[in-house]
């Protein structure tokens, strides 16, 4: 981690002053670092011949800076859309530089990480990342479609989670395999392990909008946006008529009073909306390390048993 974090900064070096500012306020407001660890800990879980002591190829620090570099292009580029000020407890770039500024620093980011890739050859990585950031971009304007009507089932929240979060860390899995030269097949294996530990972490963020725990949003943020989460979803689905309308209605005209969120995280609370929730998280972990399992045992695998029950265990 530390070898890629010297490399991840000299990926953003430029000699525009301005700019230059603004990628050192990035590298230093990053977050618990997660996507690269994934990345790592593939590589050598996948390696066609796991050699514990041999250093990671070159390729597997592109990929994983390939990676951070697009992902922070859609941050930033978020922020702007979102008009939020802060990320992580830090002002965004937005809040400090301005709209333009920000909308022009997210095109920078991707254009590094284009170059990077294409003056490395490192086509097979390029394409994972960019179905990645692809799949990104149709979940979250599938949700903002879906969020006027209120309207969503079961089956369109896991396919926004599924490319909104999950694609993510299917990529940096599907890296990892490719980076270190696995076949086909592993490298898919590894993109569907990703895939199901990206859902599972994406359920464990949404049962956060009904917890005490102090996090990174605060409690009952996914309502007052009115977003539609798996818990909301299946109490909705046990509710009489009349009762799903009065919630809706609550949804829809909270406007960020807090006895109407307040009322809507105790129906769902009531309706056993976060039991099916967490129940749902576990299967899809259980589903994730079913597949790592099919992988060689090593102290990488270990790892990402570790890593997998930190993210769905963490209190915030």
């Amino acid at each position: 981690m530390e070898e890629f974090e010297h490399k991840f900064r000299q990926s953003m070096r430029t000699k525009v002053l301005l700019l230059d500012k603004i990628m050192g306020y990035i590298v230093k407001r990053k977050g618990k670092q997660i996507r690269p660890m994934f990345v790592f800990l593939t590589a050598r879980a996948a390696r066609p011949e796991p050699a514990t002591g041999d250093p990671l190829p070159e390729a597997c620090f592109r990929g994983a800076a390939l990676i951070e570099l697009l992902h922070t292009a859609t941050l930033v580029h978020d922020d702007v859309v979102d008009e939020s000020n802060y990320r992580r407890g830090f002002f965004s770039i937005n809040a400090l530089w301005k709209n333009k500024i920000a909308v022009l620093v997210g095109d920078y980011l991707l254009s590094r990480g284009l170059l990077l890739a294409l003056e490395n050859d490192d086509f097979d990585l390029l394409k994972i990342v960019s179905n990645a950031v692809r799949e990104l971009s149709e979940g979250e304007l599938l949700q903002i479609e879906k969020a006027r009507k209120l309207d969503i089932t079961e089956d369109v929240y896991f396919d926004i989670i599924r490319q909104k979060t999950a694609s993510l860390i299917a990529s940096c899995t599907a890296v990892g395999a490719a980076s270190v030269g696995a076949d086909k097949e592993a490298i898919e294996r590894a993109r569907l392990f990703g895939e199901k530990v990206g859902i599972a972490f994406q359920i464990k963020d949404d049962l956060f909008d009904y917890g005490t725990a102090e996090i990174g949003k605060p409690v009952g943020i996914d309502i007052k946006e009115k977003k539609m989460t798996l818990p909301l979803i299946y109490a909705l689905q046990q509710a009489s008529w009349l009762e799903k309308r009065k919630v809706i209605f609550n949804v829809k005209n909270n406007d960020g009073h807090r006895d109407r969120v307040q009322q809507v995280i105790e129906f769902v609370k009531k309706s056993g909306g976060l039991d099916y929730a967490i129940a749902t998280m576990k299967r899809y972990r259980d589903e994730a390390l079913a597949i790592l399992h099919t992988f060689p045992e090593s102290p990488s695998r270990t790892s990402l048993e570790e890593l997998i029950n930190y993210t769905i265990e963490r209190e915030k």
